[in-house]
């Protein structure tokens, strides 16, 4: 039936005939069916003009979605059995809404290609085949980075992107808010962050060995309600937005606003712009208890706009050689009883860490956060996680720490290969997987000179399908806390919704399928079966608009002729 993501189960009954939608078809669903019934209804009326109007629950002409506490207990909340039989019409059973919801993107596949229209086409027939699958996800997080703070995408972008991810059956809308290069999220309390932070004068187009720039100003930010409303279309999706809020590197925008954030015995700071280039900056927050306040401010507006129990701070590439030049930050660190500037930014790290988990929510950051141990005065006990410490959704006691200084509900996005994770999982924190080697979609696709922006090593799409996010080091217990793993979309060298979607898909549908179906280990992996689903699969991609890539290769305006990228040749190594 070319789903994809692939389903657990899947028997289509051929010989017995098929289903057919008719403009008189019910749909059937009661009030706790009502967020993926209505979903549903939008949808397909929109693709079939049909009104698909509530019906009684059940019978040869409707459609009925239900919870079923037996799917709750054998498949999990985001379970489902989706079954078409003749007698009986279309039914999805949920363990959950957010099973419903995926049963009802399922259904959607079914339908072909035209179900992602918004308009019916003229001469349609919409006809489900006569089959049983039962079906549930491997892993609780399975997300997608969008970076809008290098380049930034209007709302209605964001919006489609979430509409792209619940197609895929992904989970987890990991918005990259704040950088070096722009600000992007209204802070009431500190305006600036928006009113400077958020614009810059030009774009080095291309990365640093390239001559080119875009001399346009570039800029943009969400507003409160803009948040508001891309967490409730998100929400009612089942997809979760998680926000990043990058501390205490990757920080020049902030900087920019508010020059007493950066350290100013060392640097003029009310002299640095926003950043208008790529790479890794020098320019990071100064350690002091004003800077602790500011992003506490930050922080708490953060949490009043997204519900998520995860909130990311970053943590990752802070070069030291301001705080080491500094003789503020120097006195800092032996006021604190600390050895190094390492441990300062573990110190800074575990002051959010406890911040978080003091509100009922939990830290995640880039695998760095791991570095510099659990040194100063405030350590904590250390204390190796077990099995159930640390479980999405529970909160971490303040006063508690595992051998890294964190909390047991702190988490880490393992990006530097696998290594982070594997230390974070024995130690008993829960972990994402986005080793860059695998699952980062800004390297290239191909070895060919007409590859736009040529990034990296090469991972096509079979490499992708062969992604693994468990390492075969980690024992069961250790394993349990790898809780999914993501594909991080970022944005230096992609300036327009058309470049994200060549990078992202069909990239993408393969990740989805390695966190979502129960693949086998990677070399016993049927690409060839997956790429013959992905035929059927580009025509819904198609019907959404989506600019992919082409089996191909770049169709003449997805290249980017004379912009320099930074290709490297050979395997990409897996740490």
């Amino acid at each position: 039936m070319d789903l994809i993501p692939a389903p657990v189960e899947a028997h289509r009954h051929a010989d017995i005939g098929h289903f057919e939608l008719r403009p008189g078809t019910a749909l059937s669903a009661g009030p706790e069916a009502a967020g993926p019934a209505r979903w549903l209804r939008s949808v397909l009326g929109a693709a079939t003009g049909f009104a698909l109007l509530p019906g009684d629950g059940g019978g040869d002409g409707s459609i009925t979605l239900r919870l079923d506490p037996e799917i709750t207990a054998e498949l999990g909340a985001e379970g489902y059995r989706l079954s078409v039989a003749p007698g009986q019409g279309v039914r999805i059973d949920g363990g959950g809404p957010a099973g419903l919801f995926w049963g009802a993107q399922t259904l959607r596949q079914l339908l072909g290609p035209g179900a992602y229209r918004r308009a019916p086409l003229a001469g349609r027939s919409w006809r489900l085949p006569y089959c049983d699958i039962a079906d549930a996800p491997r892993f609780a997080w399975r997300g997608v980075l969008l970076d809008v703070a290098r380049h930034f995408m209007p709302k209605d972008v964001v919006l489609r992107y979430v509409d792209l991810l619940a197609a895929h059956k992904l989970n987890v809308l990991h918005l990259h808010l704040t950088d070096d290069q722009g600000w992007r999220v209204e802070i009431r309390r500190h305006p600036r962050l928006t009113e400077v932070g958020a614009w810059r004068t030009r774009t080095k187009v291309g990365l640093r060995e390239s001559p080119l720039w875009d001399e346009r100003p570039h800029g943009g930010f969400y507003t409160h309600d803009d948040i508001r409303e891309i967490v409730a279309y998100a929400a009612e999706r089942h997809v979760t937005v998680v926000p990043e809020i990058d501390i205490p590197g990757h920080s020049q925008a902030a900087i920019a606003a508010y020059p007493e954030l950066g350290v100013t015995d060392v640097v003029d700071t009310t002299a640095l712009p926003v950043l208008t280039g790529w790479g890794i900056n020098p320019n990071v927050l100064a350690p002091v208890e004003s800077t602790l306040r500011f992003y506490e401010d930050v922080l708490a507006e953060v949490l009043a706009l997204f519900p998520s129990t995860f909130v990311h701070i970053g943590g990752d590439e802070c070069p030291k050689d301001q705080w080491r030049a500094s003789a503020m930050v120097q006195a800092r660190i032996k006021e604190l009883g600390l050895r190094d500037e390492d441990e300062l930014q573990s110190w800074f790290v575990r002051h959010f860490d406890r911040w978080l988990a003091d509100r009922g929510r939990r830290l995640i950051g880039w695998d760095e956060i791991l570095e510099g141990g659990a040194g100063g005065r405030d350590r904590g006990r250390p204390r190796a996680g077990s099995g159930e410490e640390g479980r999405q959704g529970e909160r971490a006691s303040g006063d508690e720490a595992t051998e890294y200084g964190l909390t047991p509900g702190a988490a880490v996005s393992s990006w530097r290969g696998y290594a982070g994770g594997i230390a974070a999982a024995r130690a008993g924190h829960d972990v994402v997987m986005c080793p860059e080697s695998q699952v980062y979609l800004d390297w290239r696709q191909a070895g060919g000179d007409d590859e736009p922006v040529p990034i990296a090593h090469v991972r096509t799409l079979e490499d992708v399908y062969r992604f693994e996010p468990v390492p075969d080091s980690l024992g069961p217990r250790e394993a349990a806390h790898v809780i999914g793993a993501q594909a991080n979309i970022w944005t230096e060298t992609m300036d327009s919704v058309r470049a994200v979607d060549y990078m992202a898909f069909p990239r993408l549908a393969a990740f989805a399928e390695t966190v979502w179906s129960p693949l086998p280990a990677p070399a016993e992996r049927d690409v060839e079966g997956f790429v013959a689903r992905m035929a059927t699969h580009y025509g819904r991609l198609d019907a959404l608009g989506v600019e992919y890539r082409p089996p191909g290769g770049p169709l003449p305006w997805q290249r980017r002729p004379g912009v320099v990228g930074r290709p490297i040749e050979g395997p990409p190594p897996i740490v």
